[in-house]
């Protein structure tokens, strides 16, 4: 009689990421997982305690992709923002697991990498010492929460999104100006949510690297 299968953990990890390609982090189950090897979930425990230690590591991979072939370049403040368009890159074609990085953070090499990076250029920029995990604290917070925002609404279907535009047009360019003046003046000019999203994340970084700055002795 042929015994069953025994996966590999990259195998495991490659069908996990494949996976969340086509559904979110909340709908994926470590049942679902086995289901798509072909094996049971008692198998997959015996590389990943839980679920969320699975999704840990394939958002690590994502990590460790944007990460490959990375060579630090410029000032300080430049490579921070080329490693910061990386990450964005890198979520961008996985956008389901931008939260599963930003909620329960990742332990593995590709967060190393990243964090090494981060800490290594603040420390170039002249900070204290002390003040250096303060501030990576505080960059990482940020590229967390834009990347997050940006990959909620790539992962909408092209109706849904049609939907939000018409959504959109109506409550700004429908705005009452008696109880609304200051929307209804401005209502040809605000941009919804999902427009020029890589300016807006350029600016927001620089604002925070250019306030980094402004704090260095």
């Amino acid at each position: 009689m042929t015994g069953r299968r025994r996966w590999s953990t990259e195998e495991i990890l490659d069908t996990a990421a494949e996976l969340l390609r086509t559904t979110d982090a909340e709908s994926f189950s470590v049942r679902k997982l086995a289901a798509a090897l072909g094996t049971d979930s008692s198998s997959l425990y015996r590389h990943f305690r839980n679920k969320t230690e699975l999704l840990r590591a394939v958002a690590d991979r994502v990590l460790l992709a944007a990460m490959d072939g990375y060579r630090p370049e410029g000032d300080w403040k430049q490579r921070i923002t080329a490693l910061a368009l990386r990450l964005r890159e890198a979520f961008g074609e996985q956008p389901q697991l931008a939260t599963v990085w930003g909620r329960y953070a990742s332990g593995g090499t590709g967060s190393r990498l990243v964090m090494e990076e981060l800490l290594q250029a603040l420390r170039a920029s002249g900070l204290p010492d002390e003040e250096v995990p303060v501030r990576y604290h505080r960059v990482v917070i940020l590229l967390a929460a834009l990347i997050a925002s940006e990959a909620g609404i790539s992962t909408i279907s092209p109706t849904e999104y049609e939907q939000g535009m018409e959504q959109f047009r109506v409550a700004v360019l429908g705005a009452d100006p008696v109880r609304f003046p200051t929307l209804a003046h401005f209502a040809r000019d605000v941009r919804p949510l999902g427009a020029d999203r890589r300016a807006a994340f350029e600016e927001i970084l620089a604002a925070q690297l250019a306030h980094i700055e402004a704090s260095i002795p």
